[in-house]
């Protein structure tokens, strides 16, 4: 072979690839439908997954994966002890197992103190936890439908302790522990010379303009003018707002139209029109490559909120496209009520901090912001440590963030007597004033265990993530409590059948909740974990933070102009987006860069770079880069809070009116669906509502009956039309 003929034999492959993703999109749709027809059909009360999965050509153990309601017996039952002369079981054979090297069993735990907290509920006489239920069961018991998942992250290799084996098809994936011996104590520090410290210089504002490619207005400053967008390509935006406004304006912010998914229709994906879109050569114009110390470059290819950068050929201008939906749902409002929105959120911080600036991303803003509150003088003057990078992996794989689950029937009634929401104000803010600082101490099994039981009580109550194992107790009839890893990346379930054992990583108060739960004290086994100091390192942010909230709120709740009303209460939702976003950058998922290169130039493409969207000119791709050394990351306060917010939806405390309210505090069999800060419920609660952070706001409320739902859609169309419903009983009106 000589070089032309490699040269077009490479043209052939690069030709076959296209025809391969193309032919990926379309088995991928189908899939998609053949999972929604499994999760239909098991929703019939005879349905079994033996007779499924030969009519949908997959095992037992990919319809189980898609309907855990249809798991055997076998998996759902629980665990017993080993019969003296064991014989196969015939109705298990079907279903894969992993080998037996890839689940050890853990060493012995420490049992964890039961922890009384307020009034019990009487629990079943035969709530005392089994001593037979000492054999891990597979916690795929767990009956929430897989429509709602937990939101997925970028692909992460495993920390070095974790089975490098995959979890088998349909199994709960594996979590990785800390190592033994010397090297789990170097996974326990701090990362060389990285901390968090007080900025020493001001940022600099941009000048922004605010559109809506659907009509073509336009708002900078005081002036708002009409625009011909012609197709509204990126092209067609930046030759219009530069042919009418100053060359100044340094972002866009997109409020309505989303021009991004103009051509949808002719890609396979999403992402693909997206990349497409943002990639467009524009005559004039090329993909930004940064300024100074600022790195911000290329473009951000997101879905629904991407990010286009970019720089005028030959000269030193540079313009950020951006949605504005990255810091609240417009509502319908026009681009000067959300021009007003943004002047009245930046006067809410300027009370707290003087140099305060608005930024692109309510993440990067709300980091920014809390750098500003670093001590300058005591303790942590000198910075907050940031910890080691396998520790930041440890926490990425097993600290999960707001819990999403969809109960089916027949777990709640195929008729729903009715489906209330309750929705936690600024839920995330209740969780700030008690964080972990300084260096963690490991707690082994065996130091747990030579603790006091007042000793061990004071470390749950304090800052920890713990590995546990749990048994669910006998005669528990309710929702489950601690969340354990299930099928798939980053997804999470809570097993809630009697008798089930599992082990996971979870949080001080999702631990506390489950040995103080209102119902019976689960049991739960201490076999690892780590232990902070109780610091305060958010609590001066959020008071901020939650005191700006309160302004803004109070103005959309009195002003008496309607559309300062609604300019005030969509700065409120920016300043909960503000901490929302602030919170979840400290977790510092791991990095994955996207780019994009010109098809002439392929063999630029980094070799270990994956591609994901294509057109006539350019391929996108996107390959991991794992941790960076951000100064910022600080996993462990993103996991506590993820973790206090996840207890108080199932219990949490109002100490004002001396009453418990969340989902354990409703009857058994009422809970629908959790969806982050929300529980949907049967019927309504007699829960206190004075509209403070944390507190259960009824937003919704469907009169019955009503099908009860089966997918995420379903339950997101329910959602709206009690919120709608609601709406109209409280106001005597339309909505």
């Amino acid at each position: 072979m000589d070089s032309k003929a490699y040269t077009a034999a490479l043209a052939e492959l690069r030709t076959l690839r296209d025809e391969i993703k193309k032919k990926q999109a379309e088995v991928a749709k189908l899939e998609t439908e053949r999972a929604r027809r499994v999760t239909a059909l098991a929703g019939y009360e005879k349905a079994k997954a033996e007779r499924i999965a030969p009519a949908a050509g997959m095992s037992l153990a990919e319809v189980v994966a898609i309907a855990p309601i249809l798991a055997p017996d076998s998996l759902t039952a629980p665990a017993q002890p080993a019969p003296t002369s064991p014989a196969p079981d015939v109705h298990a054979q079907p279903v894969e197992e992993p080998p037996a090297a890839q689940t050890p069993e853990p060493a012995p735990g420490a049992a964890a103190p039961p922890m009384a907290r307020g009034p019990r509920t009487p629990a079943p006489a035969d709530a005392a936890p089994s001593a037979t239920a000492q054999v891990e069961a597979p916690p795929a018991t767990d009956h929430a439908a897989p429509a709602a998942k937990a939101p997925a992250a970028a692909p992460q290799p495993p920390p070095a302790s974790a089975p490098s084996s995959l979890a088998v098809a349909g199994l709960p994936r594996p979590l990785p522990s800390l190592p033994e011996g010397p090297e789990g104590d170097r996974w326990v520090g701090h990362a060389a010379n990285l901390a968090s410290t007080r900025p020493n210089f001001t940022q600099q504002a941009r000048s922004t303009a605010f559109l809506d490619t659907a009509t073509g207005m336009l708002v900078y400053r005081d002036q708002t003018v009409r625009l011909d967008l012609a197709s509204a390509s990126a092209g067609d935006i930046l030759q219009a707002v530069f042919h009418t406004v100053p060359e100044g304006v340094e972002r866009i912010y997109i409020t309505e139209g989303d021009p991004w998914h103009r051509e949808a229709g002719r890609y396979p994906f999403l992402r693909d029109a997206v990349a497409a879109w943002l990639n467009a050569p524009i005559e004039g114009w090329r993909t930004d490559t940064g300024r100074g110390k600022d790195r911000m470059a290329g473009h951000f290819v997101h879905a629904r909120h991407p990010v286009g950068r970019y720089q005028r050929e030959g000269a030193d201008q540079h313009v950020e496209i951006r949605s504005v939906g990255e810091w609240f749902d417009p509502d319908g409002a026009d681009p000067t009520t959300i021009r007003d929105a943004f002047v009245l959120l930046w006067k809410a911080l300027r009370a707290h901090w003087p140099d305060a600036v608005i930024m692109g991303s309510p993440s990067q803003t709300g980091r920014d912001l809390w750098t500003r509150t670093i001590p300058a003088r005591g303790q942590f003057s000198e910075g907050y440590p940031v910890l080691s990078e396998e520790l930041r992996g440890l926490l990425h794989a097993t600290a999960g963030q707001g819990r999403t689950e969809l109960i089916t029937p027949p777990d709640v009634p195929d008729q729903l007597p009715a489906l209330v929401e309750y929705d936690r104000t600024f839920a995330y803010a209740k969780h700030t004033w008690k964080s972990p600082v300084g260096t963690p101490r490991r707690i082994t099994a065996a130091t747990f265990a030579s603790w006091s039981e007042k000793e061990q009580t004071k470390a749950l109550f304090g800052c920890g993530h713990w590995q546990v194992r749990v048994t669910v107790p006998n005669g528990w009839n309710h929702v489950g409590i601690l969340p354990a890893p299930a099928p798939g990346e980053r997804a999470w379930h809570y097993p809630r059948t009697p008798g089930t054992t599992f082990t996971t990583w979870a949080g001080g108060p999702e631990v506390h909740t489950a040995l103080s739960n209102p119902l019976a004290p689960w049991k739960v086994e201490i076999l690892d974990g780590l232990l902070w100091e109780d610091g305060k390192p958010l609590d001066d942010w959020s008071r901020k933070l939650k005191e700006a909230w309160a302004s803004l709120s109070a103005q959309a709740d009195l002003h008496g102009d309607p559309t300062h009303r609604q300019a005030a209460h969509l700065a409120s939702r920016a300043v909960r987006s503000l901490l929302l976003y602030g919170i979840g950058s400290f977790a510092q998922r791991p990095r994955t860069v996207t780019g994009t290169t010109p098809r002439t130039a392929e063999r630029d493409i980094p070799a270990d770079a994956e591609i994901i969207g294509f057109d006539d000119d350019h391929v996108t791709w996107q390959r991991p880069t794992g941790f960076s050394r951000d100064p910022n990351a600080h996993p462990e306060w993103a996991a506590t809070i993820w973790s206090g917010a996840r207890a108080a939806l199932l219990s949490m405390r109002m100490r004002d009116d001396n009453t418990h309210v969340g989902a354990l505090h409703a009857p058994p069999g009422t809970v629908v669906a959790f969806r982050t800060d929300a529980v949907y419920l049967t019927a309504p609660q007699n829960w206190p509502y004075h509209g403070q952070p944390g507190e259960y706001l009824n937003k919704g409320h469907l009169t019955g009956p009503v099908p009860a739902p089966t997918t995420e859609d379903e339950l997101l169309a329910l959602r709206d039309a009690g919120r709608t419903a609601f709406h109209r009983t409280r106001t005597g009106g339309d909505a």
